[in-house]
């Protein structure tokens, strides 16, 4: 009876070792990171253009893959992108489009998770300054706000107006930032219209005082933009940061991924709960309406479409003559590699 009952013993040890052994590769697999702290730059941290790392960072994702993350707010992404350019940061939360812009003058970033699959920009005017306001030629001699020059909103402001068949020295160009400081300078008279981003511009437009002329808030209207799917908001580093860092880059990826996956089922309760008050300029339901009018402009999964680098591609050569098509390397701009990856272990 006894080597019987010893014998289930060392079978039931002999099992629950078994199990536990099938677990432990999985364990094991988790790669030892190269850099467990790192810094983002990123231009307008409030805005819903950054939304998936914000909520990355307030859900604790990027502490889960086992990051130290020091975010860094700048007036906007040109900025942003100039503080990775100077060493004080690692990697940039901007738009896809710099890593193309650089590229001319010799530098390679790459982008590795997207955020937006469309740049959630819209551009209005004053109703206060331009009350005739009839077309986009009345623009000319006017003073437009951005967030910063050389910035996403700078850019699609150009794009816009150069297709009105204004010059580029027709209008004026001011960075105003995108939050509270645009809000001001927009009341206050100092600019005629406003290109951002929400909820901003949401906020504006249910008080009445904007009137919107152009808008890539939704799939449709940047398709109509930007002629075909436009990147946006997404994490990318330089080149070589990418190649050294393989596990830190993928672990960024994984908590991006995954406030992604939260942002599809997650409903108003959930997001004011998560988003930081100061982020809701004292309207929480204007702030909600905002998040409506984007959210399907968020990436679903951070996979860059593979059409999107050419249509950036397109966009950016119409507005600067150093764009040559042919010059430029749009695969060294981007990879889904480490994004396919984070998609299939959230499913997302």
């Amino acid at each position: 009876m006894n080597n019987i009952q010893l014998n289930r013993r060392t079978l039931a040890a002999v099992t629950a070792w078994a199990a536990a052994s099938m677990t432990m590769p999985t364990l094991w697999a988790q790669p030892r990171l190269e850099k467990t702290k790192v810094s983002i730059a990123v231009g307008g941290k409030a805005t819903f253009y950054n939304l998936p790392l914000t909520i990355a960072e307030q859900l604790g994702y990027f502490k889960a893959e086992g990051l130290d993350v020091a975010i860094s707010d700048f007036a906007g992404g040109s900025q942003a992108l100039a503080a990775v350019e100077g060493g004080s940061a690692d990697v940039v939360s901007g738009a896809y489009e710099h890593t193309i812009a650089v590229q001319t003058r010799g530098e390679h970033f790459q982008a590795f998770v997207l955020q937006g699959r469309a740049p959630a920009i819209a551009i209005g005017i004053s109703v206060k300054t331009m009350p005739r306001y009839r077309t986009m030629t009345d623009l000319k001699g006017k003073k437009i706000g951005v967030s910063a020059l050389e910035s996403s909103t700078h850019q699609v402001a150009q794009l816009i107006v150069s297709r009105a068949g204004l010059k580029p020295d027709d209008v004026n160009y001011v960075g105003v930032g995108t939050s509270a400081d645009a809000l001001a300078a927009f009341r206050a008279g100092q600019i005629d219209a406003l290109s951002t981003v929400d909820p901003v511009m949401t906020l504006l437009e249910q008080k009445g005082e904007i009137r919107i002329i152009a808008d890539t808030r939704t799939l449709k209207g940047s398709a109509e933009v930007f002629g075909g799917v436009m990147p946006a908001g997404c994490l990318y580093a330089p080149l070589d940061f990418v190649k050294n860092n393989p596990h830190t880059v993928q672990a960024l990826t994984n908590a991006i991924v995954h406030s992604l996956k939260w942002l599809q089922t997650a409903g108003p309760s959930d997001i004011i709960k998560v988003v930081p008050e100061a982020y809701l300029l004292r309207d929480r339901a204007i702030y909600l309406a905002a998040f409506n009018k984007i959210r399907e402009a968020i990436s679903p999964d951070g996979v860059i479409p593979e059409e999107g680098p050419q249509t950036a591609a397109r966009a950016l050569a119409r507005l600067d003559p150093t764009v040559k098509l042919g010059n430029i390397d749009l695969a060294k701009t981007y990879t889904n590699v480490f994004a396919v990856k984070a998609k299939q272990r959230f499913n997302a």
